[in-house]
């Protein structure tokens, strides 16, 4: 059996990987031209990072992330209100890591090409539609590059084809728009000195406004600030995503911001790149997919990025699909049990990121108190 994966993000590399580990042959479709180590920080909690060291990439993964060891809670002058230890230092067996998204899916796309064969992941095609016949699933792929559309089967459809994911949408093409808390997130990296003692995440809140800082290595800092602008409401499509940001629009909240040795307007200036997009995620849905396709990651459970989720859940999702296909004597069989695995653990990771951003007047020990709520649950997902 071959399984098709659509698209060649964290999610959809890691799928390739843990499939060829359980002895399942696979091959990644993905739309971009070209897979350049695009993006900015993300987090990687010790569930998802048990998933890499397993697949072999302990000491990869090490050499280009960062250990978190605590996340510090501060006022917006610096003032420390409280620390919680995290990764290795509160107890786990793995670390909890910051690395850069885009040298993370690097080393993924390196580690497929090279244990599948460099025609594992076929960049510049895209996946415009896919049916069910008899014992296979048939895709069209569009080759980007000339226009031709060549029709390949499968044993199985994985749609890793993130928030916007063509296989959800025509899965559930009534699946409900994308949902906006409201807040908008402007997201850039400086080179300056790591916080306390380098391995160290600052969040610093106040009202509607919050700052998330934490090194990636080689000096860079990633920051993430968070603005309430609105009350939630649908969001259409077409909407702004990954765009360009300014600093003009985001530093008035900050003017007079400080922690440790950063001025915070400074380390906002200091970005030579600034991304804005909303925060956004969509309703669960009551199930994933039917037959030999499903959904994995953004695709499945879109969810706010915040709590260190986002690309921990996708890695879990590609390990459990690929232990349940390998154990299910049919296909259907182990897509039904991946699915019922992951629905209910994600689905509780979705509603208390809303939870977090939803209630007003968080303090930040309110925050760290609902993050552990989901984050103590995923961790029991092996």
């Amino acid at each position: 059996m071959t399984v098709l994966i659509a698209g060649a993000g964290i999610g959809g590399l890691t799928a390739a990987l843990s499939l060829h580990a359980a002895g399942i042959d696979a091959v990644v479709v993905e739309s971009a031209r070209e897979i350049r180590p695009l993006g900015l920080g993300i987090n990687l909690l010790p569930h998802a990072v048990r998933e890499l060291t397993e697949l072999g990439l302990g000491d990869a993964l090490a050499a280009i992330g960062v250990a978190t060891a605590e996340n510090v809670y501060c006022d917006r002058f610096g003032n420390e209100m409280f620390a919680e230890p995290r990764g290795l230092a509160a107890g786990h067996h793995w670390p909890q890591y910051s690395v850069h998204r885009g040298e993370l899916q690097l080393l993924l796309l390196a580690a497929v090409r090279e244990r599948l064969g460099a025609g594992a992941v076929r960049a510049g095609t895209r996946l415009v539609g896919f049916e069910e016949a008899g014992t296979t699933v048939r895709a069209r792929l569009l080759d980007r590059a000339t226009g031709a559309v060549e029709e390949t089967r499968a044993g199985a459809l994985i749609g890793a084809d993130g928030l916007h994911s063509a296989v959800r949408a025509r899965l559930h093409p009534d699946g409900g728009p994308l949902l906006w808390s409201g807040i908008r997130m402007w997201r850039g990296v400086t080179e300056a000195e790591p916080f306390r003692t380098g391995r160290s995440m600052v969040i610093v809140s106040e009202a509607d406004v919050q700052l998330v800082a934490y090194p990636i290595g080689r000096n860079r800092i990633n920051w993430v600030c968070q603005v309430r602008v609105s009350e939630p409401r649908p969001l259409a499509e077409e909407a702004g995503w990954n765009r360009t940001g300014r600093l003009a629009d985001v530093l008035p909240y900050y003017e007079d911001w400080a922690f440790g040795p950063y001025d915070v307007p400074g380390l906002l200036a200091g970005s030579g790149e600034i991304l804005e997009y909303p925060m956004a995620d969509r309703d669960p849905l009551p199930a994933w997919g039917r037959g030999r396709v499903t959904l994995l990651g953004d695709a499945a459970h879109p969810m706010y990025p915040v709590g260190a989720n986002g690309a921990s859940q996708a890695i879990v999702d590609a390990g459990v699909l690929a232990r349940e296909l390998a154990e299910a004597a049919e296909v259907p069989t182990g897509l039904a049990r991946y699915e019922h695995t992951r629905r209910d653990a994600t689905t509780a990771v979705v509603l208390a990121n809303r939870d977090m951003h939803r209630a007003e007047g968080h303090t930040a020990r309110d925050l760290a108190r609902i993050t552990d709520t989901y984050r103590q649950a995923t961790y029991g997902t092996r």
